[in-house]
């Protein structure tokens, strides 16, 4: 099996990215639905908070590749030979696909926090900054976000990817960029 997967800070478009992925017939398994269904069977909230500590618990408890053993395992179940991996978030997440994946391949996500803002508010998950916040207040719960991910190693698996995938322009751009990466994944080159 060959996994893809996307690593970046929230809201730079790695759901987007998967999207797209699914539009072109590829499976995608999104790490963040293994801590939401984690937090629902605790009856939990789907809230910022509550999910940061249901991630945070799982890593603590079974390893910091916990929700990355969890997700690999949904990807087998999908018996696809190419899967999308949504939200991977520490280096050692992405040695574990590394080394049971027969082929893995990592692609940081970025764009500017000012768009990540603007999107974030825009999807309405309920873990996310709202659109009905002031500016200020989404912008300290987004810096909140962005250094509980980072202290689970996310800047290590950004260090290490092996690819970036800049999401700064229109939306129709980046849709073209995420084709013709996954075009050349898939196809097995990576130049």
């Amino acid at each position: 099996m060959k996994i893809i997967g996307f690593v970046g800070l929230p809201g730079s478009g790695k759901g987007e990215a998967s999207q797209i992925a699914r539009q072109h017939g590829l499976a995608v398994v999104v790490m963040g639905d293994v801590i939401r269904q984690e937090a629902a069977r605790q009856g939990l909230e789907p809230t910022d908070q509550n999910l940061g500590r249901t991630g945070n618990a799982l890593r603590a408890s079974d390893g910091p590749d916990a929700v990355a053993k969890r997700t690999f395992e949904r990807a087998k179940a999908s018996g696809k030979d190419v899967v999308v991996v949504d939200g991977l978030r520490s280096r050692e997440e992405a040695d574990f696909f590394r080394a049971n994946a027969d082929e893995f391949h990592l692609v940081e996500v970025c764009a500017p926090v000012e768009a990540r803002l603007k999107w974030l508010a825009a999807r309405g998950r309920p873990d996310d900054p709202s659109c009905g916040e002031p500016d200020s207040l989404a912008a300290a719960a987004l810096e909140q976000r962005e250094c509980r991910e980072m202290g689970w190693g996310m800047c290590e698996a950004m260090k290490i990817a092996d690819l970036k995938l800049i999401n700064d322009g229109n939306l129709d751009d980046f849709r073209e960029d995420v084709k013709r990466l996954l075009g050349l994944l898939v196809a097995g080159t990576s130049s």
